[in-house]
């Protein structure tokens, strides 16, 4: 299954499965104002677990990209939770959006899901805000 991530134009998402495709490269469309991802939880089960863990606790699933703000949100989201050897702090909301930091869900993953997916998540912004640019 893929996690899905509907962005609207960066403001918002909505997170459900989706049957998996025999393709394993990430899925990014357009279709009138919403921008689509499809997010491979299969590739990186845990760090999907966590974001539907994460919404269904109350989080909020809306991805506004706040790049300034992530090394602040970062600070504000880890502070007090201690590291784990062998483990990466994964956050949700994620530090790059304005709705993460303090607050944020914190889970203990492997460094390779999170790693993985934390660079999958970069290509695909990178990806929408090619979309979005070239719309005007």
């Amino acid at each position: 299954m893929k996690l899905l991530l509907t962005a609207l134009w960066l403001s918002g998402c909505s997170v459900q499965d989706v049957p998996k495709r025999a393709e394993r490269v990430p899925v990014v469309s357009q279709v009138e104002d919403t921008v689509r991802l499809e997010f491979p939880s299969d590739r990186y089960p845990e760090t999907a677990q966590h974001i539907r863990e994460a919404i269904g606790a109350g989080h909020s699933a809306a991805c506004t990209i706040d790049r300034d703000g992530a090394e602040q949100n970062r600070e504000l989201s880890l502070k007090g939770i201690p590291t784990k050897k062998g483990k990466d702090r994964d956050e949700w909301p994620m530090a790059m959006r304005a709705e993460g930091g303090e607050g944020a869900d914190i889970k203990y993953i492997s460094p390779k899901d999170n790693r993985g997916a934390g660079s999958l998540m970069d290509q695909m912004i990178i990806t929408i805000l090619q979309v979005f640019y070239r719309s005007f």
